[in-house]
């Protein structure tokens, strides 16, 4: 045994006799003369010292900072890796024989099978409906393209149908137009007829006239035949002469003239009268055409409004035949629409069937141990009824609930290693799960460690050690001795300041080892005082003597 050792230990007990025995005593000799109330009661880290007071003797260690490996000490369990239930989705009777709790399963070994009943028959009716369904595709498909290609035709005839409409209204526009020409035209026909028949008048009027020269002429022909057979008989009888007679014969020439051109007048006058009567009959019959031209363009005008109507039935049944084959199209599309559901809703029937048929059989989700027995044969299983159990022991979870004062020195991918409670085996994994939401009744947050187990060995449940690998962390090794206690009672060191004066430095324990403490709160570099730390308080000059931290 090393004699600064036992020197160590009778500090130790010396100090702690004069702090529990002689804590007055000692107060007073650190302050340098006798107590008094006001002394007494006061903080030794707050105490002034005298200049002239003599230096207490202690022992300084020189300490210089190192990083350590910090570590997370928790208190878990084992947790199997998977657990689950395996259940029926579907009722019926056990068929299979069952299987022994601990056996071994693979992933997807059958653990039950039920008696499937009516259900091949089901998924027989359900696959014909699905063909029936298929089969009033084409059909529909069919009826969609005998609509779409009716499409372009009624298309075709509605802007077939629309250019009509222009041309009648043109039509219609030029007879509107030629009516009044025509009415024009029988306004001026029957401005001539008054003159026809003025002229008419006229005319008759000179016929009189005309048979009064006539009569006149005639009376003068019979005048002059008269005095010609006088002169002629009077000249035979030698009563006249021949010149008489010549003027006789004359005269009855003359007159004879006079009848022929009063006959020619009266003629002519009768010529005049037939055609003022044509004149008068022409400006009537202009009349009566002009009144047939009015007729004719304002049936003209009706026709092109027929036009102009039938052409816009035409649209308006062009639209009606368009809009009949939209609908024929929406029908055919909705017919499709119709035979796709019924395919769909076909196969779910199909897909549900199977699915029953599938739920038939009860297998292992995953490789494991059965942790019951499964359904017994001939029991009658409803859907949620348990098959069995089955859980994954290898790896195997270490479950553990860190404090929220340490989950910040916790990381994922962090090395653990663990001690089961049961014959003290020690197993190593790393951190997989750190849980971002604390328990709100613990305010701990869940950690899981994934530890191997190929012998499944470790088993669910059982109480393990943890301790988490941290971030390194600077700290000094201090003894354990050299820790201190205020006068409110914060633990901490007492350290060696400049002048040789005391100083007081609270830390915080990180770990233990066989050579002393670790703590932190110190500078990188601290003169530690670990002999004598109990008789001096903070603002005293000491006198040290130093030492290596190996001794």
């Amino acid at each position: 045994m090393r004699i600064s050792s036992l020197i160590v230990a009778g500090c130790v007990i010396f100090s702690l006799y004069l702090v529990i025995f002689e804590r007055e005593a000692l107060l007073a000799f650190a302050a340098g003369g006798a107590p008094d109330s006001e002394t007494v009661g006061s903080s030794d880290d707050t105490a002034a010292t005298e200049d002239d007071t003599p230096a207490v003797p202690v022992v300084v260690l020189a300490s210089t900072a190192q990083q350590i490996d910090q570590v997370v000490l928790l208190r878990g369990r084992t947790e199997a890796m998977r657990s689950v239930e395996a259940r029926a989705e579907t009722s019926g009777r056990v068929i299979s024989e069952p299987l022994r709790k601990g056996a071994f399963v693979e992933a997807g070994d059958l653990l039950c099978e039920i008696d499937p009943g009516t259900r091949e028959v089901s998924l027989s009716e359900a696959e014909a409906r699905l063909a029936e369904a298929r089969a009033a595709l084409p059909a529909a498909r069919a009826r969609l393209a005998e609509a779409e290609a009716a499409l372009p035709a009624a298309e075709a005839a509605i802007v077939e149908a629309r250019t009509r409409v222009p041309e009648a209204e043109a039509r219609l526009a030029e007879a509107r137009a030629s009516v009044p020409t025509a009415e024009a035209r029988l306004l001026e026909a029957e401005a001539n007829v008054p003159a026809a028949e003025a002229g008419l008048a006229q005319a008759r009027a000179g016929i009189p006239a005309a048979e009064a020269g006539v009569a006149e002429a005639r009376a003068r022909v019979e005048e002059a035949r008269i005095n010609l057979n006088a002169a002629e008989r009077l000249s035979d009888n030698g009563f006249a002469s021949e010149v008489r007679l010549a003027s006789a014969r004359a005269a009855s020439e003359a007159a004879k003239a006079g009848l022929q051109l009063a006959l020619s007048q009266q003629e002519g006058a009768k010529a005049t009268v037939q055609n003022a009567l044509s004149a008068v009959e022409g400006a009537k019959a202009a009349v009566s055409a002009a009144k047939g031209q009015v007729e004719s363009a304002k049936a003209a005008v009706q026709s092109a409004m027929s036009g102009v109507e039938a052409a816009s039935a035409g649209v308006i049944s062009a639209q009606s035949g368009l809009e009949g084959a939209r609908a024929a199209v929406e029908t055919a599309k909705s017919s499709i629409e119709s035979a796709n559901a019924g395919i769909e809703s076909a196969e779910a029937a199909v897909a549900a069937a199977r699915k029953e048929i599938d739920n038939l059989t009860i297998s292992a989700p995953f490789a494991g141990l059965l942790e019951t027995d499964t359904a017994e044969l001939g029991s009658l299983l409803q859907p949620g009824s348990l098959c069995g159990t089955v859980i994954q022991l290898s790896p195997i979870k270490l479950v553990a609930f860190v404090p929220e004062a340490q989950v910040d020195k916790v990381e994922l991918g962090a090395m653990a290693g663990a001690r089961l409670a049961s014959g003290g085996r020690e197993v190593t994994g790393e951190v997989t799960f750190l849980s971002r939401s604390a328990d709100t009744a613990t305010r701990t947050f869940r950690v899981e460690i994934m530890v191997e187990n190929e012998n499944l060995t470790i088993r669910d449940g059982q109480t393990v050690e943890i301790a988490i690998r941290a971030a390194p962390q600077t700290a000094h090794l201090v003894p354990q001795s050299a820790l201190t206690l205020d006068d409110e009672g914060t633990m901490g060191l007492r350290v060696l300041e400049e002048d040789n004066i005391v100083g007081f430095r609270p830390v915080e324990i990180l770990r233990d080892s066989r050579d002393g403490l670790y703590v932190s709160g110190l500078a990188d570099t601290a003169d530690i005082i670990v002999v004598g730390q109990e008789f001096v308080i903070a603002g005293v000059r000491v006198k040290p003597t130093f030492r290596e931290a190996s001794q």
